[in-house]
């Protein structure tokens, strides 16, 4: 009887939801601009991409290439990618509609402390709070794929790798 292989989904799903909760835990605990926090929610992404890629490699007992782990690893990055996304929309949007307007007066505070213009504290405002959404989502894609990607590689290195060949056999 073969062993199962986990579908990158499912490992996908399981570091979403620990992001998910963590950020849950951000949110409510009032600690959205602790930035040390938010090198732990990628800290988190790349250990969980890292355990996929090592896992996967056990699952086939080996019989992997760097090139199948890598695609593993990112296959996982990319499902989080789409999960993270949704949850920023349904978070910004639907369950906490607040969450932007505290993050402008947060911006507002820092921005009067550096002593600026009243003017260009209103427009910088303006445009952050249009912008808000795109641009989070932008961040999401383009940071969660770099580093993604680099912990697939550091996952496919890092795996064991004795792959079969069919004229071994």
């Amino acid at each position: 009887m073969e062993k199962k292989v986990t579908t990158p989904v499912i490992k996908g799903l399981i570091i979403s939801l620990i992001l998910v909760v963590f950020g849950l835990i951000i949110y409510f605990t009032n600690q959205m601009q602790n930035k040390a926090l938010g090198f732990v929610q990628y800290c988190i992404l790349i250990a969980g991409i890292i355990w996929g890629c090592i896992q996967y490699s056990k699952e086939m007992n080996g019989n992997v290439t760097f090139g199948n782990v890598f695609a593993h690893g990112f296959k996982i990055t990319a499902f989080v990618i789409v999960v993270m996304v949704v949850y920023f929309v349904l978070a910004t949007t639907v369950l906490f509609p607040d969450m932007i307007d505290k993050m402008v007066e947060q911006a507002r505070l820092n921005m009067e402390k550096q002593n600026m213009p009243d003017q260009n504290i209103e427009t910088g405002l303006t445009m952050m709070k249009k912008y808000f959404i795109p641009f989070g989502i932008g961040g999401i894609i383009v940071m969660f794929g770099i580093l993604g990607a680099i912990a697939s590689l550091i996952g496919a290195a890092a795996a064991k790798k004795n792959p079969q060949t069919p004229f071994n056999q």
